[in-house]
């Protein structure tokens, strides 16, 4: 199933520096934006595969999203990722405990994650990651030992809940 007019990851962080002068007030406005828009499709530019789920690990928990095959989409179809060109992960605001993303061995995330291959979430943190229009590659997924992308509870007291949104197309 097809996306039907593409996909958008962005991001924004902005503030503004004040400063008292003499006869006023110095002021540096910071912005960085980023956004990337997919059309439907499978080559650089583009993606055809959506996939997001509200999900609970209870203490101490953790889950392996198997990107290839496993997952299914909001009308019930399975999803099978071959490359991974969007992710977006929230913890929610409310959770006591770290979500910890990565660690699965084996996967296209490992260069992204550094030398332990996680990325920890406090609560109400979030991370979001495009890989460019001009990228046709992406994260590679490669079924049987390349697909996992593992998220875990970091302590045993409370549950964790965490948002999750992959585009990415499927060949």
């Amino acid at each position: 199933m097809p996306l039907a007019s593409g996909a958008t990851v962005a991001v924004a962080a902005s503030g503004e520096l004040t400063s008292a002068l003499d006869l006023g007030t110095g002021r540096a406005q910071q912005i960085l934006r980023r956004s990337m828009t997919l059309g439907s499709g499978t080559g650089a530019g583009k993606a055809d595969r959506i996939w997001s789920d509200r999900r609970t690990l209870a203490a101490s928990a953790t889950e392996d999203l198997d990107l290839a095959g496993v997952l299914t989409d909001a009308f019930g179809a399975t999803v099978t990722f071959a490359r991974i060109k969007g992710l977006v992960i929230a913890a929610a605001d409310g959770n006591t405990n770290n979500v910890i993303v990565g660690a699965a061995s084996s996967n296209a995330w490992a260069t992204l994650l550094g030398a332990t291959h996680t990325l920890t979430l406090r609560p109400g943190a979030f991370v979001a990651v495009g890989t460019g229009l001009l990228d046709a590659v992406g994260y590679a997924v490669t079924a049987g030992t390349g697909d996992l992308l593992k998220v875990a509870n970091s302590a045993g007291s409370t549950s964790v809940t965490y948002d999750i949104e992959i585009i990415g197309v499927s060949a």
